[in-house]
């Protein structure tokens, strides 16, 4: 379980620190899908880099099965279960698909057992298993990649930073059934995804709005879909997005 108290973040800037993230605690239960969504800029992105440890909190404090890791590096984390997708995922040049899918797994597997998770993310692992990670792949294709080295981690926590972002729709579909996958067969584990997608807030056990660095909503998917489908469009990016029926905000 990870919990986060008290959280803030403010990033440096020339005309003096921004506040990011408002003293946010929040808790990720074991065996759990939760979706974090809310409006372009409200510090989704921040929050999820403050927990694999990219970023350091002003204040406050982060804990994983009772232990504090709020100054552990993302080496640490790793190593401690926290798995990381990036919203735009890191190329690595003169490394083989499969090679990263070992270091993923943190042993030296067979080919074919690496060939399994790239088919479980939709890609044709022949074609794949022996590509250097580059500038030859495609944004879509470096996703599901690293959507597949995560799966060969087999994290406690999982997060994935809006892991719809350029993939098609036929991935998309499948990314729905990988991370009920994760849930059904990964025990005690968590998983965080960031996500204005209306497909992926519907199969969330908990749903968390955040809106100007503050959590501004959290509850059950029954509890909390239906106040933001009445506010947005299908999928939930507008700016004026965090605003509850009946708040009187458009999109």
């Amino acid at each position: 379980m990870l919990e986060l108290k008290n959280i803030s973040f403010a990033a440096p800037q020339d005309e003096g620190d921004k506040e990011i993230i408002r003293d946010i605690s929040l808790t990720l239960p074991d065996d759990k899908l939760i979706v974090v969504t809310g409006p372009n800029g409200g510090g989704k992105s921040t929050l999820a880099k403050l927990i694999m440890g990219i970023e350091k909190p002003t204040s406050g404090s982060i804990w994983l099965d009772g232990e504090d890791i709020t100054d552990k590096s993302i080496t640490e984390r790793a190593k401690m279960g926290i798995g990381f997708a990036f919203q735009q995922p890191i190329r690595f040049k003169g490394i083989q698909v499969l090679d990263l899918i070992r270091l993923a797994e943190g042993r030296n597997i067979s080919v074919n057992d690496a060939c399994k998770y790239l088919s479980e993310v939709g890609l044709c692992a022949q074609e794949y298993i022996d590509r250097e990670v580059n500038s030859s792949l495609s944004g879509g294709e470096l996703k599901r990649i690293e959507i597949a080295t995560v799966l060969a981690k087999a994290p406690r926590l999982s997060v994935f930073d809006e892991p719809e972002a350029g993939i098609d729709l036929w991935s998309f579909q499948n990314l729905i059934k990988v991370f009920e996958s994760m849930r059904e067969h990964i025990e005690g584990s968590s998983i965080m995804v960031i996500s204005h997608q209306e497909r992926i807030l519907e199969i969330a056990d908990e749903i968390v709005v955040i809106r100007d660095g503050r959590i501004s909503g959290q509850g059950s998917k029954d509890e909390i879909l239906p106040k933001l489908i009445g506010t947005t469009s299908a999928v939930l990016g507008c700016e004026k997005f965090g605003a509850w029926k009946g708040d009187g905000a458009e999109c």
